[in-house]
C-alpha cells in the first residue's frame, strides 16, 4: 500500500498540536489539513476526503470529552467508511471506552508517542484498504506454511483477514472453541508480519497463578520478594520487538487485567524491585475460547481491556460448522504421520471420508487429529483405511481390532514427538511442522514429558 497520496484530516482548538502533527505525517508523505473549530467538521470532511481523522476531544474549557463525542456521532453517522482516532490530554477510562463503543478506531492520550501513533495510523489505513489483489495470490501459502488447512468459504475469509492484518501493527483477539486451532492462527500472523524474525512468545495467562502475575509477565530483580534469587526476564521483555500471544486472556482475573491494560496502553512497564521504566515494543494477539462482550457487560471482564485488544477479530468457527474441510485434514495428519514413521500414505475411499466428516468432534480439530493419527498407528500395516478401522478411536465398538494392540495415548504420542525429532536433526521448527503443531506446543510437551531435545551437530 502507497500512503503517498492518503489524506488525514486533524481537528484539534490547539493550533501547536496542529502543526506538530501536520509535520510528522507530511514527513510520512501523508497529504493533511487541519482545522480548529468542529462546527466546520463535516464541511471539510465533505470536501478534503479524508481517509482517517485525528479528533481532540475538547474545544472549550469544558474537558469532560462530550464535545468530540458529539462530533463523533455526527461523522460516524455521516461518513461511517472514515476511520476516527481519538486523541486528548484528559484522557479517562470510561471516555476512551465510549469513543470505541461509537465506532472510534482507537485512542491516544496527549503527549503521545510519534512512533505509536504513526503505527495505529498505518494499521488503521491498511485493514480498511482493499487488498484483494495480494490475498488472492498468497491465499494458499498459509495453508501450505503454517498447517491452516481448509477450502471452505469459512476458512477462506480467515486466511484472508490473516494476510490483511499479518502486514499491521493491529491488536488482533481470535476467538474460538477449544481445538479450533487458535495458536496456529496467531502463529500465522507472526511469521507473516515484518516482526517475523523475532520472537513469538506464548503465554498461558489461564495457568500462571495470581500473585505470580506481575513476575512472569514484565520480570523482577534479585530479591525483589522472598525466593528472588537473581533476575528474571519477564514475557514482554523477551517478546520485544516481536510478538506477544495472549492466550486464554479470558481467565484473567480482575486484579491482573488493570496491570495488562496499563503495559497494552502505556507500552511501558517496571520490572519487580526496579524504578526503571522499560519500553515495550510488541504486537499484541490474544485468544479465549470465552465470550468477552458478555464478560465486559456482566463486569467479570473489563470494557477498556477488551476494546484495546479487539481492535481486530478473527473468529474461528468449530469443526461442525465446517465440516467439508474433514477430508482435507484427515489427509494432511496421515501424509505428516505417514513420513515420520516412513510409512506409505494408507487409501481412504469417499465413503469413509463420507462417514468421518459426519461425526461430532467437541474437542475440533484437535480431537480429529489425535483420532487420525491413531487409527494410523493402529493400522501400520494396512493399504486401505476403511469404516471399521476409524470407528475404535471414536469409541465404538468393533470386532476388528485387537484391544492388546492399542497403545496408550500418551505413549503414542511420545514415540511420536521422538520420531519427528530424529527425523529433523532435533530441529524444534522442523520437527513441530511435520507434526503439524506450533512451537510453543512441542516445547510444552517436550517439558511435559521430559523429553531431550538438543540439535545434533
Amino acid at each position: 500500500m502507497t500512503n503517498a497520496k492518503t489524506k488525514i484530516l486533524i481537528i484539534d482548538d490547539d493550533r501547536t498540536v496542529c502543526t506538530s502533527l501536520r509535520l510528522l505525517l507530511n514527513k510520512k508523505n501523508y497529504e493533511t489539513a487541519a482545522i480548529h473549530h468542529p462546527t466546520i467538521a463535516l464541511e471539510t470532511i465533505e470536501e478534503f476526503d479524508p481517509k482517517l481523522i485525528l479528533l481532540d476531544m475538547n474545544f472549550t474549557i469544558d474537558t469532560s470529552g462530550k464535545q468530540g463525542l458529539k462530533l463523533l456521532r455526527m461523522i460516524r453517522e455521516e461518513y461511517p467508511h472514515i476511520s476516527v482516532i481519538l486523541m486528548t490530554g484528559w484522557a479517562t477510562v470510561q471516555l476512551a471506552v465510549e469513543g470505541m463503543k461509537i465506532g472510534a478506531k482507537d485512542f491516544m492520550a496527549k503527549p503521545w508517542d510519534n512512533k505509536d501513533l504513526v503505527d495505529s495510523i498505518k494499521s488503521i489505513l491498511s485493514l480498511h484498504h482493499d487488498q484483494s489483489a495480494s490475498i488472492t495470490q498468497s491465499r494458499g501459502n498459509i495453508s501450505n506454511d503454517y498447517n491452516i488447512i481448509g477450502n471452505s468459504e469459512e476458512m477462506s475469509q480467515i486466511m484472508e483477514l490473516v494476510n490483511r492484518v499479518a502486514a499491521t501493527e493491529a491488536s488482533v483477539l481470535i476467538t474460538g472453541e477449544s481445538g479450533t486451532g487458535k495458536e496456529l492462527v496467531a502463529e500465522a500472523i507472526h511469521n507473516q508480519s515484518h516482526r517475523s524474525e523475532e520472537e513469538f512468545v506464548k503465554v498461558n495467562l489461564g495457568g500462571i497463578p495470581t500473585e505470580l502475575f506481575e513476575s512472569e509477565m514484565f520480570g523482577h530483580k534479585k530479591g525483589a520478594f522472598t525466593g528472588a534469587y537473581d533476575d528474571r526476564e519477564g514475557r514482554f521483555s523477551k517478546a520485544n520487538r516481536g510478538t506477544i500471544f495472549l492466550d486464554e486472556i479470558g481467565e484473567l482475573p480482575l486484579s491482573n487485567q488493570v496491570k495488562m491494560l496499563r503495559v497494552l496502553q502505556e507500552r511501558t512497564f517496571e520490572p519487580l524491585g526496579s524504578s526503571n521504566t522499560i519500553r515495550s515494543d510488541v504486537r499484541v494477539i490474544s485468544a479465549t475460547n470465552r465470550d468477552l462482550a458478555i464478560m465486559a457487560n456482566t463486569g467479570d471482564f473489563r470494557e477498556d481491556l477488551y476494546y484495546r485488544i479487539n481492535l481486530l477479530n478473527i473468529h474461528l468457527p468449530p469443526l461442525r460448522e465446517r465440516r467439508s474441510d474433514i477430508p482435507a485434514l484427515v489427509k494432511h495428519f496421515i501424509k505428516n504421520i505417514a513420513a515420520l514413521y516412513d510409512a506409505d500414505i494408507p487409501y481412504i475411499d469417499d465413503d469413509t471420508f463420507r462417514w468421518i466428516s459426519q461425526q461430532e468432534y467437541k474437542g475440533n480439530i484437535r480431537q480429529l487429529k489425535n483420532i487420525t493419527e491413531r487409527t494410523f498407528l493402529l493400522n501400520m500395516k494396512k493399504k486401505d483405511l476403511t469404516i471399521k478401522d476409524f470407528m475404535p478411536c471414536f469409541n465404538f465398538p468393533s470386532q476388528s481390532v485387537d484391544q492388546s494392540s492399542e497403545l496408550n495415548l500418551q505413549e503414542m504420542e511420545i514415540q511420536t514427538i521422538k520420531k519427528a525429532l530424529a527425523k529433523h536433526n532435533h530441529s524444534i521448527s522442523s520437527a513441530s511442522r511435520a507434526l503439524g503443531i506450533t512451537r510453543s506446543s512441542l516445547y510444552r510437551r517436550l517439558e511435559k514429558y521430559g523429553i531431550p531435545h538438543e540439535p545434533k551437530i
